[in-house]
C-alpha cells in the first residue's frame, strides 16, 4: 500500500524541471493524487513526481520539460519522472539559463543554473534573453542562406564556431559575424 505524500501545493509554483520519460509500469499501484483542468495526472511518492500528461513546456507559471525515451514511445500522452531535488527555482529578472546543444543531434536546449551538469562556462542568461539566443541558434542549424556572407569549406564547422561563439560569450550574433 502506498503511502500518501503530499507536498506543499505552492512548492511547483515559478519552478524549472527536466522530467524523464518512464513507461507504465513504474506508476502501477501509486495512487492518482492530483489532477489538473488539462487532464494532466500526478503522482507523488518520497523520490519525486510522476506526470502524465500530453502537454509538456510552459504550464502556469512553470517550465516543465520532458526528455522522451529512445527509441520514442508511439503515445502522445507520456509519462514523466523527476526528483523532488531537480526542481528549480524559476523567474524572469534573475540570470539562471544557460544553452546547451548537442551537435550530433543538431539540437538546443536550456538549462538551469542548478543543473549539476553546467560545466560553469556557457553564460547565465534570463528566459528571456535565452529564448532570443536559442531561436537565433536554431535559424542557424535549419538554415542555410545566412551562409552566403561568409568564405568557407564546411558549413557545419562554420555553424559550430557561431553557436559556441553565441552560448559562451556576450558578443551578439551581428558582432560574431563581423569578426568570421
Amino acid at each position: 500500500m502506498q503511502k500518501n505524500f503530499k507536498p506543499h501545493p505552492n512548492s511547483f509554483k515559478n519552478t524549472f524541471c527536466v522530467f524523464h520519460e518512464v513507461l507504465a509500469d513504474e506508476i502501477e499501484g501509486l495512487k492518482k493524487q492530483f489532477e489538473s483542468k488539462a487532464g494532466s495526472t500526478y503522482y507523488y511518492t518520497e523520490a519525486g513526481m510522476y506526470r502524465v500528461s500530453n502537454h509538456w513546456g510552459r504550464l502556469a507559471n512553470s517550465k516543465w520539460r520532458l526528455v522522451a525515451r529512445e527509441p520514442e514511445t508511439e503515445s502522445k500522452t507520456k509519462i514523466g519522472f523527476a526528483a523532488w531535488s531537480e526542481f528549480y527555482p524559476d523567474n524572469v529578472e534573475e540570470k539562471l539559463y544557460y544553452i546547451d546543444t548537442d551537435f550530433d543531434k543538431n539540437t538546443v536546449t536550456y538549462q538551469h543554473k542548478n543543473n549539476p551538469d553546467w560545466d560553469k562556462k556557457a553564460i547565465l542568461r534570463t528566459s528571456f534573453e535565452t529564448t532570443k539566443r536559442i531561436k537565433q541558434i536554431r535559424n542557424l542549424q535549419q538554415l542555410t542562406s545566412w551562409a552566403k556572407h561568409f568564405d568557407y569549406d564546411d558549413i557545419a564547422d562554420l555553424r559550430k564556431q557561431i553557436i559556441n561563439e553565441l552560448i559562451y560569450t556576450e558578443k551578439t550574433l551581428e558582432e560574431i559575424k563581423r569578426e568570421i
